[in-house]
Protein backbone atom coordinates (compact mmCIF):
# COMPACT_ATOMS: atom_id res chain seq x y z
CA UNK A 1 0.00 0.00 0.00
CA UNK A 2 0.91 3.80 -0.56
CA UNK A 3 0.00 6.22 1.68
CA UNK A 4 -0.91 10.02 0.31
CA UNK A 5 -2.25 13.26 2.54
CA UNK A 6 -1.96 15.34 5.25
CA UNK A 7 -2.65 16.75 8.69
CA UNK A 8 -5.33 14.03 10.20
CA UNK A 9 -6.45 11.98 7.16
CA UNK A 10 -4.79 10.00 4.69
CA UNK A 11 -6.10 8.10 1.79
CA UNK A 12 -4.37 4.27 0.82
CA UNK A 13 -4.65 2.73 -2.21
CA UNK A 14 -5.24 -0.60 -2.31
CA UNK A 15 -3.69 -3.82 -4.18
CA UNK A 16 -6.37 -3.14 -6.98
CA UNK A 17 -5.06 0.71 -6.62
CA UNK A 18 -8.73 1.55 -5.20
CA UNK A 19 -8.51 4.61 -2.87
CA UNK A 20 -9.44 4.73 1.17
CA UNK A 21 -9.70 7.13 3.25
CA UNK A 22 -8.88 7.21 6.67
CA UNK A 23 -8.58 9.44 9.81
CA UNK A 24 -5.49 9.19 11.69
CA UNK A 25 -7.14 8.26 15.71
CA UNK A 26 -3.26 7.87 16.92
CA UNK A 27 0.50 6.94 16.23
CA UNK A 28 2.28 5.14 19.12
CA UNK A 29 5.36 3.44 19.43
CA UNK A 30 5.60 -0.43 20.73
CA UNK A 31 8.93 -2.42 20.93
CA UNK A 32 11.19 0.34 19.18
CA UNK A 33 8.62 0.62 16.43
CA UNK A 34 5.95 3.24 15.41
CA UNK A 35 2.26 2.08 14.26
CA UNK A 36 -0.48 4.05 13.49
CA UNK A 37 -3.82 3.17 14.38
CA UNK A 38 -6.19 4.55 11.38
CA UNK A 39 -10.28 4.39 11.17
CA UNK A 40 -11.63 4.13 7.74
CA UNK A 41 -13.41 7.62 6.96
CA UNK A 42 -16.63 5.69 5.65
CA UNK A 43 -17.03 4.12 9.04
CA UNK A 44 -19.98 4.90 10.77
CA UNK A 45 -20.10 5.71 14.19
CA UNK A 46 -23.53 6.36 15.99
CA UNK A 47 -23.97 9.20 18.14
CA UNK A 48 -22.93 8.78 21.35
CA UNK A 49 -19.84 6.25 20.41
CA UNK A 50 -17.32 4.80 22.02
CA UNK A 51 -13.77 3.56 22.19
CA UNK A 52 -15.11 0.25 21.48
CA UNK A 53 -17.30 1.30 18.34
CA UNK A 54 -13.83 2.58 17.18
CA UNK A 55 -11.88 0.09 18.30
CA UNK A 56 -14.45 -1.90 16.13
CA UNK A 57 -13.31 -0.12 12.66
CA UNK A 58 -10.05 0.39 13.40
CA UNK A 59 -6.74 -0.57 11.51
CA UNK A 60 -3.11 -0.99 12.00
CA UNK A 61 -0.37 -0.13 10.53
CA UNK A 62 3.65 -0.32 10.79
CA UNK A 63 5.09 2.99 9.99
CA UNK A 64 8.98 2.20 8.18
CA UNK A 65 10.97 4.34 6.15
CA UNK A 66 10.95 3.36 2.40
CA UNK A 67 14.77 4.02 2.05
CA UNK A 68 14.24 7.54 0.35
CA UNK A 69 13.67 8.87 3.88
CA UNK A 70 9.50 8.71 3.46
CA UNK A 71 7.58 7.10 5.75
CA UNK A 72 5.25 3.89 4.07
CA UNK A 73 2.15 2.35 6.08
CA UNK A 74 2.84 -1.81 6.19
CA UNK A 75 0.59 -4.15 6.76
CA UNK A 76 1.15 -6.35 9.85
CA UNK A 77 0.88 -9.78 8.85
CA UNK A 78 2.48 -11.22 12.18
CA UNK A 79 -0.43 -12.48 14.57
CA UNK A 80 1.55 -11.84 17.67
CA UNK A 81 2.85 -8.83 16.82
CA UNK A 82 -0.55 -6.92 15.55
CA UNK A 83 -1.68 -8.96 19.02
CA UNK A 84 1.15 -6.69 20.85
CA UNK A 85 0.21 -3.42 19.45
CA UNK A 86 -3.37 -3.89 19.98
CA UNK A 87 -2.70 -4.82 23.57
CA UNK A 88 -0.47 -1.28 23.86
CA UNK A 89 -2.90 0.61 22.27
CA UNK A 90 -5.66 -0.74 25.03
CA UNK A 91 -3.78 0.47 27.72
CA UNK A 92 -3.48 3.85 26.39
CA UNK A 93 -6.85 4.14 25.89
CA UNK A 94 -7.31 2.49 29.43
CA UNK A 95 -4.85 5.00 31.06
CA UNK A 96 -6.43 8.16 29.26
CA UNK A 97 -9.76 6.91 30.44
CA UNK A 98 -9.02 6.39 34.06
CA UNK A 99 -7.45 9.89 33.73
CA UNK A 100 -10.36 11.78 32.46
CA UNK A 101 -12.50 9.96 35.55
CA UNK A 102 -9.52 11.19 37.83
CA UNK A 103 -10.40 14.81 36.41
CA UNK A 104 -14.10 14.05 36.56
CA UNK A 105 -14.13 13.46 40.24
CA UNK A 106 -11.89 16.66 41.26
Amino acid sequence: MTEEGMDDTIVLKDEDGEEHEFSVVDVIEVDGKEYAILLPMDHELDQGADIEDIEEGAVIFRVESDGKGEEVLVEIDDDDEWERVAGAWEEIIEDEEDEDDEDDED
